[in-house]
């Protein structure tokens, strides 16, 4: 364990901040009487303290989202400079950080996306997404992915494949889940010849003149790290272009360097019509979104109304701080490293896996990695049910967090996701913790 005294001053201690927020704050996800929440004080690079001195490393980047690392000067600065001059504008407004935050996204994003609605977050970048797709189509149906998460607000939830959508499924949302290119215990990956294959059945059985988009994690994230075959992208497109669909990316979990790219289409070089973006892009230092579309999108609305806003559209703040994340990413060749220690990441991935028997698949791109704990190599039995939880598995995440290394433990999986900044010998850091945590896992091994 490692301890480093912090020099502020304490108003509260861990136990009192914890007790607290359990008894006048609701957690996510989550029964109220099983949430243990680590008590945060500061963090700086790929680390985060509690106020008792306790060091974590942040394997999973909170919520796959602080990608420049903790306390960034330039961001903080980018911040200070703006809450100082002009803290918020409304929407109807033009500002600069908006026009130069436009501007910057129009040479970032790929191929000929060049307009942006910004929103809070990555849930209303999707629910703005979905209404442009129907109100430039005229279509209402949607189709998503069954592993897949886009958000928790109603639309987005609806969008959403994975078991969280269940509790508020009403049927009624005009979604219609058809199955992703899939690599993991339950069946080996399907080619991207299948998938296609399946989704345009699906797309003639919908009827596609009622179908106005395809939604899809680039690269799913938190339902196990997917990432697609060769082909499967570029097969997207030609069906979306050959039936008049749209092809909505959502890279809020995959951009702004994720995988080693600016953006994780940039891999298959494919442009989607729309692509919704948030977390890295102010590495979640304050909350923002936004959703970038092709030309004849934004030009549709050059004399149509587009019925949608948000209080917190274009907010000053917060734009000023993604124009300082992004300059950090340019500045300290962030892109770059994801690309390098991805690599890194790879070998310890491999290593991992030849050592513990528990460890029956590992996948990455870049720093956006996962490894599959199973019981039984032969059978790929996994080591916790699908949507469920296992001793053993509680047992290795009990260790990691014992050990001083926050990340996801979910179902049967271990999430590797650390900040953009990370060096070779902080990656070892962490996969040392790792790879201890999974002497616990191998003795469930059959």
């Amino acid at each position: 364990m490692a301890l480093e005294t912090s020099a502020r001053p304490h108003v509260l201690s861990g136990e009192e901040i914890v007790a607290l927020c359990r008894q006048y704050t609701l957690y996510e996800w989550t029964a109220q009487s099983t949430v243990d929440p680590i008590a945060v004080d500061h963090a700086r690079g790929v680390y985060f303290y509690t106020p008792d001195g306790k060091r974590y490393i942040d394997f999973n980047s909170q919520l796959m989202s602080v990608n420049a690392g903790h306390g960034h000067p330039r961001i903080i600065e980018a911040i200070k400079r703006q809450a100082e001059k002009l803290p918020y504008a409304n929407p109807f407004m033009a500002h600069e950080p908006r026009a130069l935050l436009g501007k910057k996204l129009a040479e970032l994003m790929p191929g000929d996306l060049d307009k942006v609605f910004f929103t809070l977050g990555g849930a209303e970048a999707n629910e703005n997404a979905i209404k442009l797709a129907r109100t430039v189509t005229g279509r209402h149906k949607i189709i998503a992915r069954y592993r897949s998460y886009h958000g928790a607000t109603a639309g987005a939830m609806a969008l959403t494949g994975d078991p969280r959508r269940w509790a508020s499924d009403l049927g009624t949302a005009g979604v219609v889940h058809v199955l992703d290119p899939y690599h993991g215990p339950q069946r080996e990956q399907d080619t991207a010849e299948e998938s296609l294959r399946y989704l345009e059945e699906t797309i003639q059985l919908e009827g596609p003149n009622t179908v106005a988009a395809f939604f899809l994690e680039t690269v799913t994230g938190t339902n196990g790290i997917l990432i697609p075959p060769d082909g499967y992208l570029q097969g997207v497109r030609e069906l979306c272009d050959r039936y008049g669909i749209m092809m909505v990316c959502d890279e809020i979990m995959s951009g702004f360097g994720r995988t080693g790219e600016w953006f994780a289409v940039n891999h298959w070089k494919v442009v989607p019509d729309i692509m919704t973006m948030a977390k890295g892009l102010t590495s979640s230092y304050v909350p923002l979104g936004a959703v970038g579309m092709r030309p004849r999108i934004a030009e549709y609305f050059d004399k149509n109304v587009f019925y949608g806003g948000l209080t917190y559209n274009s907010h000053p703040l917060a734009c000023a701080t993604a124009l300082g994340t992004i300059q950090a990413y340019e500045e300290d060749d962030m892109i770059g490293n994801a690309r390098r220690m991805g690599e890194v990441m790879t070998r310890h991935h491999h290593e991992l896996k030849r050592k513990h028997p528990s460890v029956g698949l590992t996948r990455s791109i870049g720093l956006f990695g996962i490894l599959e704990l199973v019981k039984d190599r032969n059978t790929m039995e996994p080591l916790a049910p699908f949507n469920g939880t296992s001793e053993p598995m509680k047992a290795v995440g009990k260790s990691l967090r014992e050990q001083g290394l926050y990340t996801f433990v979910r179902w049967n999986t271990i999430m590797t996701n650390p900040p953009l900044c990370i060096t070779e010998a902080e990656l070892g850091e962490g996969f040392a913790i790792i790879d201890k945590a999974l002497d616990i896992a191998d003795q469930a091994v059959t």
